[in-house]
């Protein structure tokens, strides 16, 4: 299957313009087929299928918060049915759950475990996806990430590069470490220091410093079948898209 064929976009990208049936209009134009719902879309899910339906598109991968599953975790797969949704993943802990020690990033990757459970008795995968948190090392040189893998074998993984990245981490290493976990990787880019700073510093994929060339060979040794593009904090949602989807096309 080629790369364009795999790719989906990370809707928080596009909270910023102007309404959800707009951003659906303007993705769908593009040629996306395939959207990754998060947070509060799960609020209104009738809006979203319906959405969804009207464009041809599909949302095989979500992003959930770990206090929806918390509070509900059958409910909420059962809102992720409704929407074709086939991968869960859990994109962050809550704030005031983001600097803890080792300890406490074990408590959560045994947290996550207890919920990939009752997901994945429901016939969904269940995973994590990554920031920067996560590559503070503990005391015997692991990084939270691994520590909370140990405690949650059956989690898939969402490699998010840039945060990678942004924590210090190498993220071609870390494909190789979790080749057997990934399943998804968001598609972004970090701008050279001191450009872009409207943008937190994140580029469009391809217009970066990522090395994509290493990075692909990489990818190509794992079981990633989602390519999500995203960008934190685009000032400008249709170029980030476009180029998004033209540098994904070309790597075919």
């Amino acid at each position: 299957m080629k790369a364009i064929d795999r790719l989906s976009i990370q809707l928080y990208s596009a909270r910023f313009y102007k309404d959800l049936p707009a951003q659906f209009e303007l993705l769908a134009g593009l040629g996306y087929r395939m959207v990754e719902p998060f947070g509060g879309l799960f609020n209104d899910v009738p809006t979203l299928r319906k959405l969804l339906d009207r464009h041809g598109m599909t949302a095989p991968t979500a992003h959930v918060g770990l206090d929806r599953l918390r509070a509900d975790t059958a409910g909420t797969v059962g809102l992720c049915k409704a929407l074709g949704i086939g991968t869960i993943f859990a994109p962050a802990p809550p704030m005031g759950e983001r600097d803890g020690d080792e300890s406490h990033w074990r408590r959560i990757g045994k947290e996550l475990a207890k919920i990939g459970r009752i997901v994945t008795g429901e016939g969904l995968k269940f995973g994590w996806h990554n920031h920067a948190w996560e590559y503070a090392r503990t005391t015997g040189g692991k990084t939270y990430l691994e520590a909370m893998f140990e405690e949650a074998p059956d989690l898939v993984w969402q490699a998010d590069f840039g945060w990678i990245v942004r924590g210090g981490g190498d993220p071609i290493a870390e494909l190789a470490k979790h080749a057997d976990r990934v399943v998804a990787c968001h598609v972004k880019d970090l701008a050279p220091p001191g450009e872009c700073a409207d943008e937190d510093g994140w580029a469009d994929p391809g217009r970066g410093t990522m090395d994509w060339t290493a990075l692909r060979r990489a990818i190509a040794g794992t079981k990633i079948a989602h390519f999500v593009a995203e960008h934190d904090k685009p000032n400008d949602l249709p170029r980030f898209a476009r180029q998004a989807r033209d540098f994904v096309a070309s790597w075919n």
